[in-house]
């Protein structure tokens, strides 16, 4: 499965050497898909407002157990076409409430990788 390459740090397009939109293959699609997944706010997707995480509504300013988090996250993960298995693996939780972690997956061909949280 191919994706289009997005920039680590400000999620938008890349251009390949030709000049041409840069595209992703293999897990490295997958793990950008998951992360693109994750990053969605419910309601946000105009086309299916199912996708994304609750954010608004049970994560942001809300009191919910971090086991819940975690699911919710492997769940959006599962639902990447490609996806066999995903784990969510918390490390740390900020003062300034930032989370930081990663997503563990495994893709339907067997192979095994992480994207960061």
């Amino acid at each position: 499965m191919n994706t289009l390459l997005l920039d680590r740090t400000t999620w938008d397009l890349l251009l390949d050497h030709d000049g041409n939109i840069a595209v992703a293959s293999s897990a490295y699609a997958v793990g950008q898909d998951i992360s693109s997944a994750v990053r969605v706010f419910q309601g946000e997707c105009y086309y299916n407002t199912d996708l994304g995480l609750p954010y608004l509504s049970n994560i942001l300013g809300k009191s919910q157990s971090l086991p819940v988090y975690q699911t919710q996250v492997e769940q959006a993960a599962l639902a990447v076409p490609d996806v066999a298995e995903a784990h969510c693996m918390v490390s740390g939780l900020s003062y300034d409430r930032a989370i930081s972690g990663a997503i563990l997956f495994t893709t339907t061909d067997g192979t095994t990788s992480n994207v960061g949280l």
